[in-house]
């Protein structure tokens, strides 16, 4: 401590005690409190003060968790407490009892040797002279603590007397602060070192009326809580006394009744031999078992699942092909496959009985109408429909539910669905099949085989029923986008069935008998005349719409006609309209539906050198393909860019090395490539492009390039190359056709082997076009390529003469635009 306070006390009111310092405690005079003494320093001073006059100084710590403090850590305010026992302890400790004598002051700390002590002075205490605010002060303070008494039960039935009967302030602050709760040390350390004792008396009143606060909080949560356990006790008393009470008086008959009605049900349900037995046996179970017991509530769910069930419960089929075949008319244009499979399943209904019920996968793109087409199944055959979505379905107990021994458990969506159906053979659409998924809870794909196969079916077991439940009577109806999520074993237990896409011509009957009615409807233009143009309808769906089916031709049908009802309200309802009403053209869309959203495929206008035009199938339908070749000195590198895929990619290296290996026959060096960098483009590179059709057109915009002959601008060509030159066979030829129509090309060049796919073309477009079917690539050159002199190059070509070709700097630009 500083020099300077210890010269403000006369040396002969200094002394020097042991010192003790204290962990989380406070102590104040006149309070007995036990210590257990276990730091070393610690037990050597208290053994110095016993050889003494049994008087030690007590101060608290700041940080408890100090184990070694230094002066800083300590309060220089503490207690001067008297040793009135004393006990050893086995391993060393302490056991102590000390009560507090008064005040003190520390000055100095003397630190170090076996043990610390302190130099201390009296503690001046100030505001002791008696006054009516003391007394005002010391009265308040008394009832308050009484009030505390009372709530605290850990506070001595005698401590309220004995306080009440102090009437030294000093006292009365420092007994009252004995059986108070303070939570902070900071707060007692402030109440043990205030001087001033009106002020102290204030504080210790500010911390009593908190503590009151609190507790009586306290006891309004225990007394709620008190009231909540004593209504649980009082109902369940309750209802065990009236059970009693129906028990004397024969009344238990909700729970004889329940089952008489499980019985009543079971004599009425179709059930098999095997479900028969069990439900007797369950039921015979259920009736041993106290009602309210869990093992009887999981009886009783399992046995209304079972009767919930359709046992043999058929709904009578309508066999009119006819009428089957304008239901599906009526809800869908074209499909003509799938409708032809649906009549022909029930010619064979009409003819045979009992056949297995088909299982039909239905693999097309988005909004093309798998899952409408389905309902129009059900409609069309008179069954009842029920559909469950597998999208993001990954737990194997999904489909063949969980085992009853677990708490919660549920039959899977096979059985859930059979139960809302009602019937035994329903439509049974499982929408998104592609789109399962697994982990460690089970494959639902493995699950599906069983339910799928024509010869396991009429025996599935649900994990949840555990009864063998016959679905061979379903009619059966998977949708998917791909069949690439599809496991191969599941993929041969359904008929797989195509939905390629709509066709323009498709697209438009489809948006004048179906959308716009529907649209109109809904929009509330039922009777304001509106009218769209073939061209109008036909710019919707080139420039507005990229896809297969026609969702978003929907909806950009229903934002026309939201304008237009927009513009009915303005003009003062529907009967303000006037005249022929409202008429949408090919160049009024873009007011309706805004700035164009994106460009469909045309011709080049002119022949270009080293520019193709390719036909490629997308989800969305066909597109027209360019294939951009550009020539750089270098030393042989192949680039090829337009975000395509690996397939793609090899289809150019294969078309490389079939240019290298006719190069003479082109006129060309036999090394020309090592001198030259080749780089095939295919614009749009934000469209993912990949597959092996496009081998023939990139093989053709290379020989035009390297020979400075330019292609036919109204030529479109697709078809996979081999090594030799041999043009191999593609999918897509319908699509591809579409897209070649709406470019306004003329001819189209396809692998011979596709010759008998012409006929699924329709005969709108195919009256317009020429097909050539090709074999070879030297087939498609002379076809493709309009050289100036074509008996020279095709002569070199064919092999005839070795005369040479002029070099592809010398190609003027006349040739190169030459038709």
């Amino acid at each position: 401590m500083p020099d300077t306070v210890t010269r403000d006390v006369p040396p002969s009111h200094l002394r020097t005690f042991p010192l003790l310092p204290l962990r989380d405690l406070v102590v104040f005079p006149h309070t007995v409190v036990p210590l257990l003494v276990g730091r070393d320093r610690s037990v050597r001073a208290v053994e110095e003060a016993v050889r003494g006059d049994r008087e030690i100084v007590l101060c608290a710590q700041k940080v408890a968790q100090t184990n070694e403090p230094s002066p800083d850590d300590i309060f220089d305010v503490g207690t001067i407490g008297l040793l009135t026992q004393l006990m050893r302890l086995q391993d060393g400790t302490l056991k102590v009892l000390i009560e507090g004598r008064r005040r003190c002051r520390v000055l100095r700390y003397n630190w170090g040797g076996d043990f610390h002590s302190a130099v201390v002075a009296p503690f001046v205490e100030t505001g002791l002279s008696p006054s009516l605010e003391m007394e005002a002060l010391s009265r308040s303070l008394k009832t308050s603590f009484d009030v505390y008494a009372k709530l605290n039960k850990r506070v001595p039935a005698e401590a309220p007397a004995a306080i009440i009967a102090i009437d030294d302030p000093v006292r009365l602050g420092d007994a009252i602060v004995a059986h108070l709760t303070v939570r902070r040390l900071e707060d007692k350390q402030a109440l043990l070192s205030q001087s001033d004792v009106k002020r102290r008396l204030e504080k210790l009143y500010e911390l009593v009326q908190g503590e009151i606060d609190v507790l009586q909080v306290e006891k309004r949560i225990r007394h709620r809580v008190k009231k909540q356990m004593e209504k649980s006790h009082r109902d369940y008393y309750l209802n065990e006394q009236m059970q009693a009470i129906q028990k004397e008086l024969g009344e238990n008959d909700e729970f004889k009744a329940e089952i008489a009605d499980l019985e009543e049900k079971a004599k009425q349900k179709k059930l098999s031999k095997e479900a028969a037995q069990k439900v007797k046996k369950e039921i015979k179970k259920l009736k041993m078992m106290a009602a309210m017991s869990a093992e009887a509530t999981v009886l009783r769910n399992y046995l209304d699942w079972v009767l919930s069930l359709p046992w043999g419960e058929y709904k009578e089929e309508k066999l009119d092909i006819a009428a089957a075949e304008q239901v599906l008319d009526e809800d869908h244009y074209g499909l003509k496959k799938v409708k032809a499979r649906i009549v022909e399943y029930l010619a064979v209904r009409h003819l045979a009985e009992g056949p297995r019920g088909p299982i039909l996968c239905f693999v097309g793109p988005p909004g093309v109408g798998k899952t409408s087409l389905a309902k129009s199944i059900a409609r069309a055959t008179g069954r009842d429909f029920v559909r469950i979505s597998l999208g993001g379905v990954r737990d194997e107990a999904e489909i063949r539910g969980h085992r009853r021994t677990y708490i919660g458990a549920l039959p899977g969506k096979i059985v859930q669905a059979m139960k809302r159906a009602g019937t035994s053979n329903p439509v049974f659409l499982m929408d998104e099949v592609d789109k399962m998924t697994q982990d460690y809870r089970g494959d639902p794909a493995s699950a599906l085989l069983e339910v799928l196969d024509p010869e396991q079916n009429h025996a599935f077991c649900d994990h949840y029923v555990d009864l063998d439940y016959d679905l061979s009577r379903v009619l059966f109806v998977t949708t998917a986008n791909t069949l690439h999520g599809i496991p191969a074993p599941l993929q041969d237990r359904m008929e797989i069935i195509r939905l390629p896409g709509y066709t323009d011509v498709e697209k438009r009957h489809i948006a004048r008998r179906f959308l716009i009615s529907k649209q109109r409807q809904e929009n509330g233009l039922k009777d304001v005349p509106v009218a769209f143009s073939t061209r109008a309808i036909n710019t919707i769906i080139h420039r507005y719409t990229r896809e297969s089916g026609v969702r978003n031709l929907e909806r950009e049908v229903a934002k026309v006609c939201r304008k237009i009802a927009k513009r009915v309200v303005r003009a003062g309802g529907k009967e303000a309209v006037t005249g022929e009403g409202f008429r949408v053209t090919s160049g009024s869309v873009p007011r309706y539906l805004g700035v164009p959203k994106f460009r469909y495929g045309v011709k080049e206008t002119r022949d270009q050198v080293g520019v193709a035009t390719g036909l490629a199938w997308t989800d969305t339908g066909g597109e027209l393909l360019n294939v951009e070749v550009t020539l750089m000195p270098g030393k042989g590198k192949l680039t090829v860019t337009g975000k395509l895929g690996d397939v793609m990619k090899e289809s150019a290296e294969a078309a490389m090395s079939y240019v290298r290996s006719r190069a003479v026959r082109f006129g060309l060096d036999p090394d020309f490539y090592q001198k030259l960098d080749v780089h095939i483009h295919l614009p749009e590179g934000a469209i993912p492009k990949d597959g092996p059709s496009a081998g023939i057109t990139m093989a053709t915009a290379l020989v035009s390039a390297l020979t400075g002959v330019p292609v036919r601008r109204d030529l479109a060509m697709t078809g996979e190359i081999t090594l030799r030159g041999m043009v191999l066979p593609i999918g897509g030829l319908k699509e591809k056709s579409l897209a070649a129509a709406r470019g306004d090309i003329r001819t189209v060049l396809i692998p011979i082997e596709n010759e008998k796919d012409l006929k699924e073309i329709p005969k709108s477009v195919a009256k317009t076009m020429t097909f050539r079917p090709v074999e070879h690539m030297d087939e498609v050159l002379r076809l493709a390529l309009s050289p100036d002199d074509p008996d020279v190059f095709f002569d070199r070509l064919d092999g005839k003469t070795m005369k040479s070709l002029p070099e592809p700097s010398r190609v003027t630009s006349q040739s190169v635009g030459a038709n």
